[in-house]
């Protein structure tokens, strides 16, 4: 008896599928050691406690992704976690973002832990010194064509998303506007999900920016939800580049079961390839070959999206096609550490 459609195009599938996890096994044990020069930095700064309490939250949470960025082998840049209250921070935030490359593939990260204000012109986020506005930090990160990813864990840091959102950039913020103006929880939860095992929600042994958000903001929920209190905090991730935002109830899992107005493209596929602590895997792809392989993984999902506007056949060719090119990817690594 001859196929069906469906049952060829599932065969089809299941030969390519096949294909990448051969490949993918018999590469990972021979990848050589990783290049320091694909470490992304990671600069945390702790801002303004205003009360002896929550600086002993923040520096808390602060040693968390310290930790996290030891277990992920890359040396944290720390900002205001000592206790000098008369020091400027802001230049040193400064100093510390123009020191780095514009030009590069490797991520910049930053990550502020504290207090944030706003008022009709503009949010800024706490510090001991001048305070960091949302449109200061957006003139500082222009020179730069690097993924960039800003977690702003304040209150009243919505701001900061339309201000700063991009290509290429992954923006989080712990509110989904200026006037949620009181202490946000958000930082904790996120700074406890990294490299959580728990945290991990489609099991593939590293925690993505998106599952530690996702993680971090059904928690806050549940802390809400378990005191009765109403939420005064609402996060948001943005990775379109469109500054508006999505925020976790849109997801079931790691997909996003909502679709915005006007086919605009879907928040959270881009925050998903981004780790801070990377599988072992993960850890020793070469950069390039790792670039390559997200792109084409990005062009899948795309191409999910759309698969209405196809018919069966057109679908399954062009899946078809960007599953080859991804395990062609595998089979490079392969012939490159294994030669024999």
């Amino acid at each position: 008896m001859g196929f069906t459609s469906l049952e060829g195009n599932a065969v089809r599938l299941l030969s390519i599928l096949l294909t990448l996890i051969f490949f993918f096994n018999i590469a990972s044990p021979i990848y050589g050691a990783a290049n320091e020069n694909q470490k992304p930095t990671v600069i945390i700064v702790v801002g303004a406690s205003g009360a002896p309490e929550y600086e002993e939250k923040f520096s808390n949470w602060a040693d968390l992704w310290r930790q996290a960025c030891l277990r992920g082998n890359v040396n944290p840049v720390l900002v205001g976690w000592d206790s000098i209250q008369d020091s400027n921070d802001l230049d040193i935030i400064q100093e510390a973002i123009d020191s780095e490359q514009k030009e590069t593939s490797v991520a910049l990260w930053l990550v502020l832990i504290g207090h944030g204000t706003f008022d009709s012109k503009t949010a800024k986020f706490n510090l001991k010194g001048p305070d960091l506005s949302a449109k200061t930090l957006a003139e500082w990160l222009k020179p730069f064509n690097r993924p960039i990813v800003v977690i702003n864990t304040s209150s009243s840091s919505s701001p900061f998303l339309g201000e700063l959102a991009g290509p290429n950039r992954v923006i989080i913020t712990a509110t989904k506007s200026g006037y949620e103006l009181n202490y946000t929880r958000f930082g904790q939860y996120f700074a406890n999900a990294l490299a959580e095992p728990d945290a991990d929600l489609d099991k593939d042994g590293q925690t993505s920016l998106l599952e530690t958000f996702l993680i971090a903001s059904h928690r806050v929920a549940e802390f809400y939800e378990a005191e009765g209190r109403l939420a005064t905090e609402h996060a948001l991730l943005d990775d379109n580049g469109d500054g508006l935002g999505t925020a976790a109830d849109w997801f079931r899992g790691i997909r996003p079961t909502k679709k915005p107005a006007e086919d605009a493209a879907l928040d959270g596929y881009r925050a998903h390839q981004f780790h801070l602590v990377k599988s072992n895997i993960e850890e020793k792809m070469p950069l390039e070959l790792r670039e390559k392989r997200n792109q084409l993984e990005l062009e899948v999902i795309r191409l999910r999206d759309s698969k209405d506007n196809y018919t069966e056949d057109e679908y399954f060719s062009r899946l078809e096609k960007l599953l080859y090119e991804i395990a062609k990817i595998y089979e490079e690594i392969e012939k490159a550490y294994n030669p024999s």
